[in-house]
Parts: C-alpha cells; structure tokens; sequence
C-alpha cells in the first residue's frame, strides 16, 4: 500500500477506515515500510504555506489514528514496522512540540496513539496482566528498550502532565497508558517518584546533599507522589465511566506490590469522600478513607468495566505490602461482584468473565485468609458451575472448534481454582472430592491450549500439597501419572513445563506412592536435563525434585543418583548464582547425609576442603534459608563416623561459624548448630580442644541462662517456640558439661 503526495485527509480516511477491525490489511500496511516511515513523518511535518491550518491538523490526527490502529494489531511485524520507524519517539516529541494553539483533538490523538503503542509494546515485553501470552519474540529487546524509554524522566515530562489535561480524552489515554504499560517494579518506581520540573527545581533549591530532606520534599512526594494524587483527584471529581476506568486502572498498575502508594490511597482526605451512595460529600466516613472507599463504591457502578477496575485497584491497594491490615470488609464488597460476573449466562462478554476469574486470583493469590474468605462465599462452586459449562467430556476431540475467548476463559477459571487450594486442605479437598473437577482438570492437560495446560498443571500443583489427596485421587485418576508424561515431553512449551515440574516435585515427596513409580519411569535422568537446561526457573524445580526425590531413600538409590549427577555437576549447583538453587543444593546433600555410610559417599564425589568451605561461606550468608541449610547439613555430617568428625575439623572457620549461629535470632538455625556442637564435643578430643580455645563454652553458658522468656508470639505458636527453646538450651547444657569436664581434666589445647 503507498500513499499518495501531496497527503491529503481524504487519503489517509481512507485508509484508516480500511485497515479499522480488517486484520489482513493492517498486516498488509505494516509490510510497507515506506508507508509506515511516511505515517511517522507525518506526526511531525511541517505544514505546507497554501495549506490552511485545520487541514495540516487533521492530516497529522489520521495519521496518529492509523499508528494507533496498526499498534492494535496484534501481530509482530506491524509492531516491527512501527519500531523501525521509531514511532515512539516521534509520538513523544510531537507530543513535546504542541503549542496552546493546536486543537485538543490533535493532542488527544497523539495521546491515544502513544497510549496504543505502549500497551502493545507492554505486552511483548511482559508480564501479561490477563494469562499466558506468547513466550518469545522476536522483538522483545527492541520493545523492551522502547519501553524503557518511555519511562525515561525525560519523556515522562512529556506526557504524564497530561494527566491533569483539561480533555478528559487526553487524560484518560495517558491513565490508560499507565494502566497498561507499568508492568514492572522498577517503571511503578520511576512513574511514583515523578515530579513536574518546576517541583524537581523548587526540591532541588530547598534542599543541599547534607542535609535532612526538607518539609518542601516531603510536601511534593505527599500521598503518593504527583501521578498518584492527581489521579486519585480526578477520580472522585468524575463521574464519566470510560474517564472512572482509566484512572482506576492507573491507580492499580501503580499500587500493585507498592506499600506506600496503597497507603497514600488508604489515608482520610479532607478535600474528598463519597457517602454510602457512591456520591462526593465533603463529611469524613470512619467506614474506609477516602481514594479506596470510593474505589470500593465503584465496585457498584452500573458499568462492567468499571466494576472490573474497581475490584482489580482496590485489590491491589489492599494486598500491597505494609497495608494496615487485611480488609475482610472490602474483600467480601469485591466478592459480591466478582462471583456475580463468573456466574453470568454464558451469553454475556466472555472477556469480562475472563477478566472476572483473573480479579478473583489476584484477590487469593498467596493469601489463605483471601482464599477462605472466596470460599466460604461460594467462590469455588461458581468456578466449578462455569468450567463444567464450557468443558464437555469429549472435548478434546473436537478442540479445534472451540473459539479462543472460551479456552482462554477456561484458563482463567483453571488459574483461580489453582490459587484458591493451594494454602488450605479444606479447598484441596472441596476441589476433587465436592465439585468433582478432577476430570474437568484431566481433560484441560491434553488441551491444545497453552494457557489451558499450564492452569491445569497448576491446578495438579495445588492439590499433589495435600497427603490424603495425594494417596487416593491423584493415583486413582491417573492425573498423577497424566503430569508426568507432560513434565518429560521435550517439546512442551517452559511455562507449562515449569508448572508440571512444580506438582512433580511435590508428588515425588517421600509420602507419595507415585514416587518410586515415576523414579522407575526416567524422573532423575530428565531432572538431570532440566538442571542443564539455561532457565534458572526450571533449574531450581529440577534441583528440588532430586531433593525430594532422595528424602528418606535408601542407599543404593542414593549412590545411583550421584552417579548421574556427578562431581563436576554438583559442586556447579553447590556454587550457583541463584540463591534458591544454592538452598535447595545443600538441603539435597542433607536429604543424602542421613547415615554413616552415606556420609562416605558424599565424599567419593566432592573433597572434604571444598564442601567445608562451601558450608562455612553458606551459613555467613545474608540469605537465612541458606544459612540454616548449611549448618543442618553440617549437623549431618557430624553424626557420622567418629573418626569423621576430626576431618570436618580440616577447616579452621567451622566452629567459629558454629558460634556465630549460635547467636543467631532463629531457633531452627540454633537448633542444628548446637547439635553439631554437642555432637562434635563427644566425638572429638580436638573439636573439644577448639571449642576450649575458642571460648565456645562462654556462649554456651549465656545459652543456658536463658528462662523461657522473650516470647511475645499467639499462644499455640509461643508453646512450640517454648518447648524449642527448652530442647535448644537441654543440648547446650550438655555441651557445656562435656567441654567443663574436658576443662578440669586438663586437656591441653591444641589449634584446629
């Protein structure tokens, strides 16, 4: 497709109208690149001198819609052309060089394209907001770069002012841009902190490098930071729907994970509050503040859409981090319409209810209070009535005509289910034997699908966390055995593997009847593949399954694994970069270390000098889980042989790192480390010597001052601690005894 010269608006009208909802001959522009280059052009051309104003305006507007437009495609190569053409930047500098005088709807369509780039762009670079996209692309470092300089300061002073444009249309595409584009940690940061230039200046004045930061600052970064307030303000002066979703979609992109924005959205405001009708009052409501009592009045808007962004924002606001506490008020508000959208006849907005079931997962992800809350309000028999529906027996064998909203609505109600049973037994248990959705769930792993695969793994997950389910279901269904055949397909999609990789690590825990049969069916050759694998993901799965695969195994079964896994392989995972696979590393050395004569074996693979050290740098780690691995896998070790016990004293820093943990606030680490001690004490005259010389009997006897009290925990838990503590302080007293009779013996001390 070319354009013609001179542009005229009646050309590029045209065109727009031609490529609007045809993807064929959007896919065909986007393969144009001299069309494409001449589109971005346009955005900044100048005007010709017979041409009359209005008319440069609107040849500069349709070619804003026909970028938006083609960014909407979907497909990779127009997103390519567009990239090339380096269409972001020049939306951006378009956007720089308007004038007072330039029309609202020249402005507002700019803002929309930029908007439509940007969430298409987001979408490449990830993470998805609504399940699974595509894993790779082509063009995911050429988006990744763009985005990121979209939130350059730079250009963010370009168009986040915009926010508080007087045109609602302007202002509600740079929300949506917000709402769409934020997808990380560090783009939530940069848009959070974000201060006009006139404020950066006036902060910059008011405060010198030494000094404490001032009231001026403190004033400018207030509730939220500029973005944060302002959209917080327009949102309770509108009362425009489509304006209400953009900002509250903006408002959840920035208060996801974010402590201090949901506490900003959690404060009273003076200015604004909404009464119990959902209508702006100037009186204060002790019922909730002002930005989230009104989000929450949303939540009844007569507007789906709107309803869905409420319930995603308040979500977010109430499930970030140093939020007050959990709102079961709000939560339950959310409930009411979330349940009520899942359980809509089918014949309503599939995408809504898939949007629904997502809302839902975002409220119980990694929350069990959440998730018994969503229970206990029939959250669970709503997700059954609606997978049921739309999952006959035999689909599978007729798949290939099913549309795709309704497998990805599917995925959807898969992925709640998942999150709602994975903290709580009484869910697990309402899962497979209540709704009975063991076969909806086997029927969903053969899915062609990917989204629908990897739920359904998801799913097998949450329910292989139980025991009792474990032993009867999974087994009497085949679905344990159905994950398994998924986990060793080579060719099956890495997100749907690491899925299917997690529920195999906990079926082959040592309770598990599927454990010797997966063993016997290839599990330890095709984990010794995925730790090669180059994704750490998949590499920290596998590393885990091994170690559970070899808790409470015999001997043989132990002396065949290290023969697979190899010296060389074992000291990479013992020294891996990755923090969870160092911890999971040591405790499968711990799982092995359970006798005299597995002991031995570990040393036929890695020298004594080397895991020593390994150890010792382990338990100085910032990482607590790490630390407490080691110095268990240490205790380990010292109950072997007694002459075994000399070699752990090869290394001059080990009771030195012993001591340290003895100080250490975590009973689970004080625990193992004095029990190497004790252990080491009887064994070892030298040990005993070190400990002497050392002082080690010092910070012993401190330990045994101790008189059960400090313990400020729930009473059940504070009883547990107590008996702990008790066990902690009984095998330090014995230590202590064995190194005071060692004392007046007269052992002579020796250096270690």
């Amino acid at each position: 497709m070319t354009i013609e010269a001179p542009l005229t608006v009646s050309g590029l009208k045209k065109i727009k109208n031609s490529v609007i909802g045809n993807p064929s001959i959007k896919r065909q522009c986007a393969q144009d690149e001299a069309f494409v280059q001449t589109l971005v052009q346009c955005l900044n051309s100048r005007p010709v001198l017979s041409e009359p104003q209005g008319s440069k305006d609107d040849v500069r507007v349709e070619a804003a819609h026909i970028i938006a437009s083609l960014s909407y495609v979907g497909s990779e190569d127009a997103l390519a052309s567009l990239l090339r053409a380096d269409a972001l930047r020049a939306l951006i500098f378009a956007l720089a060089k308007l004038q007072p005088t330039d029309s609202p709807t020249l402005k507002a369509a700019f803002a929309r394209a930029l908007r439509a780039l940007a969430a298409s762009l987001a979408d490449i670079v990830g993470p998805s907001q609504w399940g699974l996209a595509a894993d790779s692309s082509a063009i995911r470092d050429e988006a990744k770069t763009s985005l990121d300089y979209l939130f350059h300061i730079d250009s963010m002073d370009v168009y986040l002012p915009l926010l508080a444009d007087s045109s609602t249309q302007t202002s509600s595409s740079i929300a949506l841009l917000i709402g769409s584009a934020v997808r990380t940690a560090e783009h939530r940061t940069s848009v959070t902190d974000w201060l006009p230039l006139e404020d950066r200046v006036k902060e910059t004045k008011t405060k010198r490098g030494w000094e404490k930061t001032s009231a001026t600052s403190t004033m400018l970064h207030r509730n939220g930071g500029w973005v944060v307030r302002n959209a917080a303000r327009l949102l309770l002066e509108t009362n425009e729907y489509k304006y209400q979703e953009s900002l509250m979609l903006a408002l959840a992109a920035l208060s996801k994970d974010n402590g201090s924005v949901s506490a900003a959205l959690s404060k009273p405001s003076p200015e604004h509050n909404c009464n119990a009708h959902g209508s702006l009052s100037t009186s204060m409501t002790d019922a909730y503040p002002a930005a989230l009592w009104h989000i929450l009045c949303m939540c009844k808007s007569k507007t789906t859409e709107v309803q869905l962004a409420a319930c995603l924002c308040a979500i977010h606001i109430i499930r970030a981090p140093l939020h007050s506490s959990i709102d079961e008020s709000a939560a339950r508000t959310i409930l009411s319409v979330v349940n009520r959208m899942i359980s809509t006849p089918s014949t309503e907005n599939l995408q809504n209810r898939r949007k629904a079931c997502f809302t839902l997962y975002y409220l119980v992800n990694d929350e069990m209070f959440m998730s018994q809350i969503a229970f206990a309000r029939g959250a669970l028999e709503r997700l059954t009535t609606l997978l049921k529906s739309i999952t006959p027996l035999d689909l599978n064998e007729r798949e290939e005509d099913e549309p795709e909203a309704v497998s990805a609505l599917r995925e959807a109600a898969l992925t709640a289910v998942a999150s709602m049973a994975m903290l709580d037994n009484d869910i697990r248990r309402a899962v497979t034997d209540e709704m009975k959705l063991l076969p909806v769930i086997e029927i969903a792993l053969a899915h062609r699908h990917i989204g629908v695969r990897y739920s359904a793994c998801q799913c097998i997950r949450s329910i292989s966390r139980g025991i009792a389910v474990l032993r009867t279901n999974l087994v009497d269904t085949g679905l344990g055995m159905a994950v398994f055949e998924i986990f060793k397909k080579e060719d099956e999609d890495r997100r749907v593997l690491s899925a299917a990789l997690s529920a195999v690590c906990n079926i082959v825990n040592d309770f598990s009847p599927l454990k010797p049969v997966f063993i016997q069916r290839g599990l330890i050759p095709r984990l010794i593949q995925l730790v090669e694998c180059g994704d750490p993901t998949l590499r920290l799965s596998a590393v885990w399954a091994i170690k559970n695969a070899l808790s409470k195994s015999l001997y043989n079964d132990k002396k065949e694994v290290l023969a697979l896994i190899g010296g060389a392989r074992l000291s990479s995972l013992l020294t891996d970069p990755v923090y969870g696979v160092q911890e999971q590393s040591l405790s499968l050395l711990r799982n092995i270390c359970t006798d005299e004569q597995s002991i031995q074996l570990i040393f036929e693979w890695i020298t004594v000098e080397f895991l020593l050290d390994i150890i010792v740098e382990r338990i100085r780690s910032s990482d607590e889980d790490i630390t407490l691995q080691a110095v268990s896998l240490l205790a380990n070790l010292a109950n072997g042989y007694s002459d075994e016990a000399d070699i752990l004293l090869t290394s001059s820093n080990v009771l030195p790192a012993l001591q340290t943990c003895l100080s250490e606030p975590r009973a689970e680490i004080r625990r193992p480390a004095v029990g190497c001690i004790l252990q080491l004490a009887r064994t070892s005259s030298r040990a005993r010597a070190g400990m002497l010389e050392l002082g080690l009997e010092s910070t012993l006897r401190h330990m045994t001052e101790w008189n059960g009290g400090g313990l400020t925990m729930t009473h059940g838990h504070a009883e547990a601690a107590r008996d702990e503590e008790k066990l902690i302080v009984d095998e330090a007293r014995h230590a202590l005894e064995i190194l005071d009779s060692s004392k007046s013996a007269g052992i002579a001390f020796t250096s270690v």
